[in-house]
């Protein structure tokens, strides 16, 4: 399996060799979240051959200092052949539920940033944008004809999800799909040749992994749900899964 989106910078240093040491996982795209994690998950891409490193700025936080956001962009160009993607990168979606009066030009323009630095390395992004921000995207997306992109933890409307299909964007399946009714009628709608799995660890499940470290050996089940909801052979799904997560990624 592969992880499709993970923060393994954010865990302890002993629970990233338990998760390194899983033989069933044969890679992570671990993504970034400012500067600081930007280093830290180059510096454990360099450690380790499973980890896969994406770059990017998580819009989930108080808008950044011009000059960090310089300096991610500089780190982005300087290892451009050694990471996969551009991201964690998008809208700030929950922090405009908590504070309606969020101004979001300004996260729209640091968006826009990094599509288009996307766009020049022919690099593809990963995004954090869900319901009606999944739509402003998508206008960004296409003002600038940006291709490949992931919507980590998709969540949105049909409408949506037919542009988004349309436009051959990839969505990640979460182990909440093991509990929630939203992320498995997802499941349903989407395409399996469009569709990923993913941790977005540590961030913690509920259900049957309440209590339980976020790792990547839970996508076992998230698998068994797909190929149960799509009626289809798990081997067919795992390879298809994997097949999707290599070519989006280009990993050997």
């Amino acid at each position: 399996m592969i992880d499709s989106h993970i923060h393994l910078d954010w865990y302890k240093e002993e629970e990233q060799k338990q998760i390194l040491m899983s033989n069933s996982i044969q890679g992570l795209i671990a993504v970034s979240s400012d500067l600081e994690s930007c280093r830290r998950v180059a510096e454990l891409a360099d450690q380790n051959r499973l980890v896969f490193p994406a770059f990017g700025w998580h819009p989930e936080q108080p808008l950044p200092h011009k000059k960090e956001l310089q300096m991610i962009f500089q780190l982005i160009r300087e290892r451009a052949d050694q990471i996969v993607a551009i991201g964690e990168v998008g809208l700030p979606y929950y922090s405009k539920k908590e504070n309606p009066a969020l101004p979001i030009d300004s996260y729209l323009s640091i968006l826009e940033r990094f599509i288009i630095i996307a766009k020049e390395l022919h690099l593809p992004i990963v995004l954090h944008a869900v319901y009606e921000d999944a739509d402003i995207v998508c206008d960004l997306l296409e003002k600038h004809h940006m291709e490949s992109a992931h919507f980590h933890w998709f969540k949105g409307s049909a409408a949506t999800m037919n542009r988004m299909i349309d436009n051959g964007y990839y969505i990640s399946i979460t182990p909440d799909c093991l509990y929630e009714e939203e992320i498995q009628q997802i499941i349903q709608y989407y395409p399996l040749q469009l569709m990923m799995i993913e941790t977005d660890g540590p961030w913690p499940f509920e259900g049957p992994f309440a209590g339980h470290m976020t790792h990547p050996e839970m996508m076992k089940n998230s698998l068994d749900i797909i190929a149960a909801i799509k009626q289809l052979p798990l081997d067919e799904v795992e390879e298809t899964i994997e097949r999707n997560t290599r070519t989006f990624y280009c990993l050997k």
